[in-house]
């Protein structure tokens, strides 16, 4: 499946592709929101299956307008653990990990910085799971879905569509890196979706990327870490990377992984 292959229905706020598996559509929505997010619907025989819902309150009336007339049989609940208002009463499905993330660990600590600097503009509410599901194979919605439990939340593979949803990629954005051993993890994990053959790669802050771009990734992070062991402080290692990627956008989240490797 080619990433540019699909069609475009705009929305009130932002766009959506739509990407035609035959028995299975994927709804790749670019929200438009401060984020920048991504929010994901698998479609099979008329039922909607939601992969990491928005969590900005014009967001979820946007994409409650979308959804009108159209069953939706549950929301997989990852990394974005806010947004709790989005069509209350469709089943919730997560993992304790990732549960105890949005409620005790840094995803509370991000919603909690995003409430602050959004205010109401930011829906704060923690979606409440109703079916905790656990590492494999789940089928929601007549869709298979095949869980992997990382450090913070989860994973997903979709082998209908031979694709993979994980929380960021953005070949040609800054990510937010934890230091060099995060890096390191976030190579394998790309190097192994490039051994798997996958067509997609589907993250909650960019629009669908291939193998291609994760090899861009992976160049990507061995440069930073090489940038790092050559730089005197946070200032320089941000100088120098801006410099060799100045047309890259996601500059806070450079701030971020500065603030990690000169910690």
């Amino acid at each position: 499946m080619n990433k540019r292959l699909f069609t475009t229905v705009r929305l009130d706020q932002g766009e959506m592709h739509i990407y035609d598996f035959g028995e299975v559509k994927l709804h790749a929505w670019q929200t438009g929101d401060p984020l920048n997010d991504e929010v994901f619907l698998m479609e099979k025989a008329g039922q909607m299956v939601i992969l990491e819902p928005p969590c900005f309150t014009d967001s979820i009336a946007a994409l409650t307008r979308y959804l009108e007339g159209k069953p939706v049989a549950g929301i997989l609940v990852a990394y974005h653990g806010a947004g709790a208002s989005l069509l209350p009463g469709v089943p919730r499905y997560s993992t304790a990990n990732a549960a105890d993330y949005t409620r005790n660990g840094g995803g509370q600590a991000l919603i909690r910085q995003f409430a602050s600097a959004f205010g109401p503009a930011f829906d704060s509410g923690l979606h409440t799971v109703t079916h905790f599901i656990e590492e494999g194979a789940v089928s929601i919605g007549g869709i298979r879905f095949v869980i992997r439990q990382t450090a913070e939340a989860f994973d997903l593979e979709i082998p209908e569509i031979n694709a993979v949803y994980t929380h960021m990629l953005g070949h040609d954005c800054h990510s937010i890196v934890a230091g060099a051993d995060h890096a390191d993890g976030i190579i394998a994990q790309l190097q192994g979706y490039i051994e798997a053959g996958y067509d997609l790669i589907l993250t909650s802050h960019y629009t669908p990327e291939d193998l291609k771009d994760a090899q861009t990734k992976i160049d990507y992070l061995e440069r930073l870490k090489a940038i790092a062991v050559s730089s005197a402080d946070r200032e320089a290692f941000k100088a120098e990377v801006k410099k060799q990627y100045p047309a890259y956008s996601g500059e806070n989240y450079l701030d971020m992984t500065a603030g990690f490797f000169f910690s």
